[in-house]
């Protein structure tokens, strides 16, 4: 099934609710605690994902719905949003107005919408499969990047990535510098690294570790931008995948991007299959 002009109204209206709620707690006290996996939620964590679920369920009550801190609920439509009301909330507790509000429409599967929103500066990514990128309402690209020396890489951080990942990301960014240590890569970002490189700021952004509701998003809105998005063996990604993912700005790249990345041991990097 298309993706819908209302489908992209919800998703936006969505944007909008989550919005509304994460703004009043930023840079002020919102009762953080520690969840059992050790990640950080807040109040605003789990009253902007109440927000959207309160949406859904008044106008997609048959959809499902996969959000980070209240689990899922099953559907009947084949169709499920996938949220994650912050993104990096250790930025948003230090402050920091590099986190964002994820959403995507999964169908069979397959992410066909997805917003980045950030809502302190207002800045928001809409991805829809076989349109454009827009960014705040208007058409937004990737960059070319004429080699993978000098590339600018990105990632929230190594501390973040699966056990046994990190000499891959190493030898990608070694590739990428040249051995230069002042070419290094830019940390911390979370999402809103995904949105740089749909508007050309970044060349690739690369992770370990993400859930579905961390990549859903980033999909639509990479490659409406003529962006490349896969795992770490270089396969699209879906609900299925295991959570190596890859963000490349320039698709030219990417077979560079994956050989450096299987450089790095001879035993060949962790499958998504």
């Amino acid at each position: 099934m298309p993706v819908r002009p209302a489908d992209i109204d919800l998703a936006q209206r969505l944007a909008d609710a989550a919005g509304a709620v994460i703004r009043p707690y930023f840079r002020r006290p919102a009762g953080l605690e520690t969840k059992a996996d050790q990640s950080p939620v807040t109040r605003a964590d789990r009253e902007a994902e109440e927000a959207m679920r309160r949406l859904l369920d008044a106008e997609r009550s048959g959809d499902g719905i996969i959000g980070e801190e209240y689990g899922e609920k099953p559907g009947v439509t084949g169709r499920r949003w996938i949220l994650d009301p912050i993104d990096g909330t250790r930025s948003f507790t230090a402050g920091r107005a590099i986190f964002g509000t994820l959403i995507a429409l999964v169908e069979d599967g397959w992410p066909v919408l997805g917003v980045i929103d950030q809502p302190v500066q207002r800045e928001r990514w809409l991805g829809v499969a076989g349109q454009p990128t827009l960014f705040n309402g208007g058409p937004t690209r990737t960059r070319a990047c004429p080699a993978l020396r000098g590339a600018i890489v990105a990632t929230t951080s190594p501390h973040l990535f699966a056990e046994g990942d990190v000499p891959h990301y190493m030898a990608l960014v070694t590739a990428a510098s040249g051995g230069a240590p002042r070419q290094g890569p830019v940390y911390g970002g979370d999402c809103y690294n995904y949105g740089l490189l749909a508007s050309g700021h970044l060349d690739i952004v690369c992770e370990s570790g993400l859930k579905l509701y961390d990549f859903a998003a980033l999909a639509p809105v990479v490659e409406g931008a003529g962006g490349r998005m896969c795992d770490w063996n270089g396969d699209p990604l879906t609900a299925d995948s295991a959570g190596h993912v890859l963000a490349i700005g320039d698709p030219a790249r990417t077979d560079e991007v994956l050989e450096a990345l299987r450089g790095a041991v001879d035993d060949g990097i962790a499958h998504d299959h």
